[in-house]
């Protein structure tokens, strides 16, 4: 699938504007606070139905106006597709493919899959483990979508086994009860551990191979670490029942996959403890490029890549091989500069420039 176009109404800083995507590389450049951050923005919202910078979808409203759209057009092999979101503070978003209306634009075939690297993203690497549970999860999905209710299902049973816990503390609640509610947490929580381990392994050796062109000097390890040795539904329900009196003193389960972590380790050492800044930016690339190319291979389409102000923390080197493992997956990629000679071949005719400035799209400087 390729996205072709863009339109964003009422969108951040700009009012009314459509901007053509490349088929490979597009490049956004301008000054510094010239809104090329928006544009990228305004793609993910229109792909995934929701913000990539801020969780208060408020301030994605262009200052002064009720409401903001954004229509994303793409093709694929069976047609012509549309996507768009429509956002009113207050109100519920208005979500429609091809027309029709829709509750979720995750769940739905003709929209794009998107990946987005922004400067906050390091906190998938300095923050806490929920913050990588909850992007393997998004990998896996994005791999098999069949096995999106995986997650789910571990959730609710969680949550079940988590409420009766609560009333066991409080006197009102049957032990016995607990036996069943082990076992059914454990048998999606083994398959859920399963699922984790198949996106990681899908992920490993061309993350490595990633960081490695990237030029870090040791290699980038990714390692789905769980917090149970169990691999049968009965030895993890087994796991949890001898830790029945630790969580009714605490309330509530500490023990399973809602509490394991994606290992990502540099060399001998935890990325997140030792690694610099610059190798954790560097790896966290070499991660997202990797899941880039493992979705590719499993649903025979990239995901668009959005990558924000990326090439000013790199050497020229490192800027060719970026340039390089995104074209290597033959998809598209809209990345952002303050300068066109901090991306290679940036002035090629295989490159689309869009030039802005102070929200408006410089129509003239479109290429």
């Amino acid at each position: 699938m390729r996205v072709l176009s863009l339109a964003l109404r009422d969108f951040r800083s700009y009012h009314d504007v459509r901007v053509s995507l490349g088929s490979g590389l597009t490049v956004v450049v301008g000054p510094n606070g010239a809104g090329k951050t928006n544009l990228l923005e305004g793609l993910y919202f229109g792909c995934t139905g929701r913000s990539c910078r801020t969780a208060n979808e408020r301030e994605v409203v262009r200052f002064g106006a009720a409401t903001t759209r954004v229509l994303v057009q793409s093709e694929a092999e069976g047609g012509a597709h549309q996507t768009a979101v429509g956002f009113t503070p207050g109100q519920a978003k208005r979500l429609q493919v091809d027309g029709a209306n829709v509750e979720r634009l995750i769940d739905a075939p003709g929209r794009p899959l998107v990946s987005v690297f922004l400067p906050d993203r390091l906190e998938l690497v300095k923050g806490p483990p929920a913050l990588r549970r909850a992007h393997l999860d998004q990998l896996l999905a994005a791999l098999w979508p069949a096995q999106r209710g995986v997650r789910s299902a571990y959730a609710r049973a969680l949550g079940q086994r988590n409420a009766l816990i609560a009333r066991i503390r409080r006197g009102a609640g049957s032990r016995a009860s607990l036996d069943s509610w082990n076992l059914q947490l454990a048998r999606t929580g083994i398959e859920l551990m399963e699922q984790r381990r198949r996106a990681t392994e899908a992920v490993r050796e061309l993350a490595a191979s990633n960081g490695a062109l990237l030029g870090l000097e040791e290699s980038l390890e990714v390692q789905y670490r769980s917090r149970s040795e169990a691999l049968e539904p009965a030895q993890l329900a087994s796991e949890l029942a001898a830790r029945t009196e630790q969580d009714i003193e605490r309330g509530f389960t500490a023990h399973g996959p809602h509490r394991d972590d994606l290992g990502l380790s540099l060399g001998d050492h935890d990325l997140r403890a030792y690694g610099s800044q610059g190798q954790q930016r560097v790896c966290l690339l070499a991660l997202l490029l990797a899941e880039r190319q493992a979705i590719a291979r499993q649903r025979g389409t990239a995901p668009v890549m959005l990558l924000d102000d990326v090439m000013s923390e790199l050497d020229h080197i490192r800027r060719e091989a970026l340039v390089d493992l995104l074209r290597s997956a033959d998809g598209q990629a809209v990345l952002t500069t303050t300068d066109l000679e901090h991306v290679p071949d940036a002035t090629s005719d295989a490159v689309v420039r869009i030039a802005v400035a102070n929200g408006i799209v410089l129509e003239e400087a479109i290429v």
